[in-house]
């Protein structure tokens, strides 16, 4: 692959990875490995201790093996920027320079560990079928880890055209416009005149976003969209329950055509939290400012008196599904947290005690008044 084809260059392009999101800030950050004769680049696929990074000398394979640290958070990953071997064979990645965002999720094992699926992303773009009923906990918890990772969110629903009724589509996006206050939200179809593509492609021509989502979304028919050619396999889903194989199986750093990078993923099937405390805040945005003029400043939102989140439920300004799943994902995320910090561990069990003493006392009181009465 010659860079001359790649899309985005020119001759005014005045440096070959631009097109790959290559700028100022990165080419200080590098500066000190080109003295040593470094060539930069950047990864756009991982495989088993080998990864693809295209550089300015074109497209290369490298070995990962002195960049594979016991931090599963530090290893290498599609859309890091590195510092390659000029040559050799095999050739290492001898560094990766440091990361202004990451996207990650804590893993499915025992292991409380978490998992970065993609770095240096400036949209998440959450992908969300209208196939199927929509699961706007689901898009909750996908966009606290979103904000969470310093990216903008954006979340695209996928076949729209299964929608025709535009009065049925508009109260969807109304939906999840109230799920996901402060995102964009554009509803698009890949089929037809694409409508909501155009949108979505100024969205994502400036920068590199991340596509995401459950296996069926529709990100690879997406990816396609964007790339105007068939990049990515597309299989059909299953009838039954709107679902579909893993078409992605690795993920894949691609640039788009009119400018920005696209880094597609497999479809997620789970989608833990991972240490996301101010990107659940910034979900539920509506209810930590309620919680600011409430009468006690740890209110817990559950019977205390002068609580303002409540009231707002009380006088219907507030559904009880968004304080059900604030609550949720809040207690996920304290025990995903807890696990690997032993302090806060303390601090809970703590304040555990704490509300059992109160709960108890509280118990004793009425059980004193009703043997007065």
């Amino acid at each position: 692959m010659s860079f001359s084809s790649l899309p985005g260059s020119s001759s005014s392009t005045s440096h070959p990875l631009e097109p790959y999101g290559w700028d100022a800030g990165w080419e200080a950050e590098f500066a000190p490995y080109e003295a040593e004769g470094l060539l930069s680049g950047r990864v756009v696929r991982v495989d088993r201790g080998q990864c693809d990074v295209v550089t300015a000398d074109g497209p290369l394979r490298a070995d990962t093996a002195f960049v594979t640290p016991h931090d599963p958070l530090r290893v290498v990953c599609t859309g890091d920027w590195v510092a390659v071997d000029p040559g050799g064979n095999p050739r290492y990645v001898r560094t990766c320079l440091p990361r202004r965002t990451a996207f990650v999720r804590s893993t499915s094992s025992q292991r409380s560990e978490g998992q970065i699926l993609a770095a240096n992303v400036d949209h998440a773009v959450i992908a969300v079928s209208l196939a199927v009923e929509l699961d706007l906990g689901r898009i909750e918890r996908f966009l606290a880890l979103a904000w969470e990772s310093g990216a903008q969110p954006v979340v695209v629903l996928t076949k729209a055209d299964l929608v025709p009724d535009p009065v049925t589509l508009s109260y969807l996006v109304q939906d999840v416009e109230t799920t996901a206050p402060g995102v964009a939200v554009v509803p698009v179809s890949c089929l037809g005149d694409g409508g909501g593509l155009d949108t979505l492609a100024a969205i994502v021509g400036g920068g590199t976003s991340v596509l995401l989502g459950q296996s069926g979304a529709g990100k690879s028919t997406l990816a396609n969209a964007l790339l105007g050619e068939e990049v990515m396999d597309v299989q059909a889903i299953r009838d039954v329950d709107g679902k579909g194989r893993h078409t992605t199986t690795t993920r894949n750093l691609l640039a788009l055509p009119g400018g920005g990078v696209l880094i597609d993923t497999p479809g997620l099937r789970g989608v833990g939290l991972w240490d996301a405390e101010t990107g659940v805040g910034q979900v539920f945005s509506e209810i930590t400012e309620l919680a600011e003029r409430c009468r006690f400043h740890d209110c817990a939102h559950e019977a205390e008196p002068g609580c303002a989140v409540l009231a707002a439920i009380d006088a219907g300004e507030l559904p009880e599904r968004r304080l059900q799943s604030y609550r949720k994902l809040q207690r996920e995320n304290q025990r995903i947290v807890a696990k690997t910090d032993a302090r806060l561990r303390a601090e809970i069990r703590k304040d555990w005690k704490r509300k059992g003493a109160m709960g108890k006392a509280a118990m004793e009181a009425k059980r004193g008044a009703h043997w007065r009465s």
